[in-house]
């Protein structure tokens, strides 16, 4: 029994899987899971591993612009790709595909070399809209291509209508994003007023301007509050989300940072009570950030898009609004607001399902064991 554990070991070891990444800079979800796969240790020693980038970009509203410096980096992919192909031989490749816009025409014609050379590939997919895209017949048509006899990792079972008419069920895994967990225990937040906490590159579709007019809300009934945003500049300025604040006359409550990482970011969930994200960007799949305020315990107010629906549990771990409805999302702040003891408990519900199914342990041997199936089909 024992030798033939060993021999499953050994063969998983020695079966060769290349993995088209994105990897930062720039600093966005797709990038971030990238970078941990490519470090993982589990997955780094059941496997013989390459790496391949694929972003170009080195700032996040770099991405989706097309440039000759993004064309030359596109055919140095295309050549070790090929490369790859020839001299590793990969038995699956993992393909962080781009499902639409420029990027996705550009992964097809990485898919066509895989395909010309055989290799059985698995799309690890980030974003969606395909649903929606296909609507155009060259995309659609391209849709097929792509999928055909492919298997798929979503990030939530609730993304599948986005892929369902290229892909059977039997070709599709669920394997959620996970993060590293803190090492520290939060502390027991005693604020006055209550902080809360937006933090997300400043991207209109992300709900920014929304939480604002909340905000504007919720100074006109007189609750003691402050929102703190945090983010890089994205399609708002630094400067227009000032003129935003100063002509909603919100400024005594609403302040902006800028970016901030590591420590500097740590202490912002450590001092934050309540973390609002009232996104309804179209491509919005599996937030990072959701994960990170859960883990520190933070309640969170968000809206119905994509997976967030498993990653807050509606009146358990926090408030689930409808998408650009202002006074919803004032109304949900205001109750956490008004109550502590809710707060704590959702914040504590949402950090047990953190610990239960959105570790980093947990996502790299999800992945891992999705790999084997695939490699084993």
């Amino acid at each position: 029994m024992i030798w033939q554990i060993n021999l499953i070991i050994m063969q998983q070891k020695n079966s060769k899987i290349l993995f088209l990444l994105h990897l930062p800079p720039p600093v966005h979800g797709s990038s971030m899971v990238g970078q941990y796969i490519k470090d993982s240790a589990i997955i780094n020693q059941t496997f013989e591993c390459r790496y391949i980038n694929l972003l170009a970009s080195k700032k996040l509203n770099n991405t989706g612009n097309v440039s000759f410096f993004k064309l030359f980096c596109f055919i140095q992919v295309w050549v070790r790709l090929l490369k790859k192909c020839i001299v590793f031989k990969p038995d699956v490749c993992y393909f962080a595909l781009t499902s639409t816009g420029f990027a996705f025409y550009r992964d097809v014609c990485l898919v066509f070399l895989l395909k010309l050379f055989g290799v059985k590939t698995v799309y690890h997919l980030h974003n969606k809209g395909i649903a929606n895209n296909s609507k155009r017949t060259i995309n659609k048509i391209l849709y097929k291509f792509v999928f055909k006899n492919s298997a798929v990792i979503l990030l939530s079972e609730s993304l599948y209508y986005d892929i369902k008419g290229f892909v059977p069920q039997t070709n599709v895994f669920v394997c959620p994003n996970g993060i590293p967990a803190i090492k520290q225990n939060v502390e027991e937040r005693n604020n006055c007023p209550i902080e809360i906490l937006f933090l997300s590159n400043l991207i209109e579709s992300k709900g920014v301007f929304i939480l604002l007019k909340a905000c504007k809300i919720l100074q006109e009934k007189g609750l003691n509050f402050h929102c703190t945003c945090i983010g890089g500049e994205g399609d708002i300025s630094k400067h227009y989300f000032s003129q935003k604040v100063d002509e909603l006359m919100v400024s005594d409550h609403v302040s902006y940072l800028g970016k901030r990482l590591g420590k500097e970011k740590d202490e912002a969930f450590r001092k934050a009570d309540i973390f609002a994200f009232p996104t309804f960007y179209h491509y919005e799949c599996f937030p990072l950030v959701l994960l990170e305020a859960m883990q520190y315990s933070l309640p969170i107010v968000s809206t119905f898009e994509g997976g967030i629906l498993d990653m807050v549990i509606d009146s358990e771990t926090g408030f689930l609004v409808e998408q650009k409805n202002i006074e919803i999302l004032a109304n949900r702040l205001e109750i956490l607001i008004k109550n502590p003891g809710m707060r704590k408990k959702m914040g504590e519900a949402g950090c047990q399902l953190f610990h239960k199914k959105y570790t980093l342990d947990i996502f790299e041997q999800n992945m891992k064991t999705i790999l084997v199936q695939i490699l084993n089909r």
